[in-house]
């Protein structure tokens, strides 16, 4: 069963029990030019709209947000199975966006003069226009605003195109923007096919393109993003490594790692996938691993005590049963789970795989739902020679005492995050992003604002 899409409209499966949803006819090629048309339109009112006015906007966001908290987390629940409580934490995040931008976005875009041989000089950051968003389903509204907002704040407008398992989202979002009185044009939501997106990133109006997504999906967005020479900002896979030292808090490392890798079940890209620990600890750390993922309630998500729900989406759970029964037939030992759980649900037990090897399926691929794969590292130098044997590079963690020791791995670590003492998160305060197949670009912070900005450099009295 899949909840992609067909050729006619997207289709949404509640993945706990398999029933449809909601269903949403693709728009046609005109209703997707009304769409552009209106975004251009909105873009040019949009950025002479007074900085202190679009802050103001995302406050009033921030509380349609709020006020509609209920209905959202309940619809993401329904649409890709997220545990209801995460799911209300999803949306209060995106407020508390929307308010940090508000407050210090500004400062961000202000004009910075320097002074030249000759003359003065000051750099302005100018809006490009019309900003395409391909957006995946696995944080449905955090992953857009996180986007969306500081584009927003420095003048672009944004066209979203989610998900086909979560085009409800994607319009109780939309619903938040009219709430919130923003003027028309500002935020839209388009619902095409892959056709219609090659359109839009063709049209002359979409000034620019993000995409948070598959390594397959960055290459095919990027590659027409190129052939229209228009920037992106690509957002991509990730099997991050969480190291573990001998000299860590063991019980702090566990209740991190248990969180890193099974929250939102596992399919966040930023995640703690691969649990490299060195050979001192190993039996320890393990020990605790599995037995504090034993406790982890799995079960319907509108529960509140539920912490693992089903997976989004049948085929991906296919794939990854796939993945671990691959590792299992290369020499893993599996300690916990490793099949999928009987029934109408998409669910997947969680699962723990110890005495991975670097040769193996689960250490090479991303694995992308409820399953930890633990790998032994003799020393702090072969771990960091594991943690960048990928092809990925979003982000890690380093668990030491020896915190001097831990800078030095950062240094080397090739990923766009390191996260000592602590799991991974995105946090508007910093930059977001990662290398090699992890994609380019860089969300949050100063970084997200200025991202799709003409960086215009202004000459005063050259001579």
């Amino acid at each position: 069963m899949s909840s992609i899409s067909s050729l006619t409209h997207a289709l949404s499966i509640n993945p706990a029990n398999g029933e449809q949803v909601g269903h949403y006819p693709f728009e046609s090629a005109a209703a997707l030019d009304a769409a552009l048309a209106r975004a251009a339109a909105g873009f040019s009112r949009w950025r002479r709209t007074a900085l202190e006015q679009r802050s103001q906007l995302l406050i009033a966001l921030a509380q349609a947000l709020r006020d509609n908290a209920t209905a959202m987390a309940e619809m993401i629940t329904l649409e890709m199975g997220k545990p209801v409580t995460q799911a209300r934490g999803e949306i209060e995040k995106c407020a508390q966006l929307c308010l940090w931008y508000a407050e210090h976005g500004p400062a961000m875009l202000s004009a910075e003069p320097t002074q030249v041989e000759g003359g003065k000089a000051r750099i302005e950051y100018r809006p490009l226009g019309p900003i395409l968003a391909v957006m995946p389903w696995n944080f449905p509204i955090w992953q857009v605003l996180r986007g969306a907002v500081p584009t927003l704040l420095a003048g672009n407008t944004f066209v979203l195109k989610h998900a086909p398992n979560v085009m409800g989202s994607a319009y109780l979002l939309l619903d938040a923007f009219k709430r919130a009185d923003f003027p028309e044009g500002v935020f839209e939501v388009i619902n095409v096919t892959p056709d219609g997106v090659s359109r839009a990133i063709a049209d002359p109006r979409i000034a620019a393109v993000t995409l948070t997504g598959s390594v397959r999906a960055g290459m095919a967005i990027g590659a027409q993003a190129g052939a229209a020479l228009k920037k992106c900002v690509l957002e991509l896979g990730g099997s991050d490594p969480f190291i573990v030292l001998n000299d860590a808090d063991l019980d702090e490392a566990v209740k991190a790692a248990v969180i890193g890798r099974y929250q939102n079940t596992g399919q966040v890209c930023a995640a703690a996938k691969r649990l490299i620990v060195e050979q001192g600890v190993v039996e320890a750390f393990t020990h605790k691993f599995v037995e504090a993922t034993r406790r982890l309630v799995v079960g319907e998500p509108m529960s509140a005590d539920t912490y693992i729900g089903p997976m989004a989406r049948f085929d991906l759970r296919d794939e990854l049963d796939q993945q671990v029964q691959d590792t299992l037939a290369q020499g893993a030992t599996l300690l916990l789970g490793g099949k999928k759980v009987e029934g109408s649900g998409n669910f997947y037990e969680p699962t723990v795989l110890a005495d991975v090897t670097d040769q193996m399926t689960s250490f090479k691929q991303e694995l992308f739902g409820p399953v930890a794969s633990i790998i032994t590292a003799r020393d702090a130098e072969h771990a960091l020679a594991l943690a960048n044997d990928s092809e990925f590079g979003l982000t890690a963690t380093v668990y030491t005492a020896d915190l001097e020791l831990a800078r030095q791995l950062a240094d080397e670590l090739e990923t766009g995050g390191v996260f000592i003492n602590g799991y991974s998160a995105s946090d508007p305060r910093v930059s977001f992003g990662g290398v090699k197949k992890s994609g380019f670009g860089r969300e949050l912070s100063h970084f997200g604002v200025r991202e799709f900005c003409n960086a215009q450099t202004v000459w005063l009295d050259r001579r």
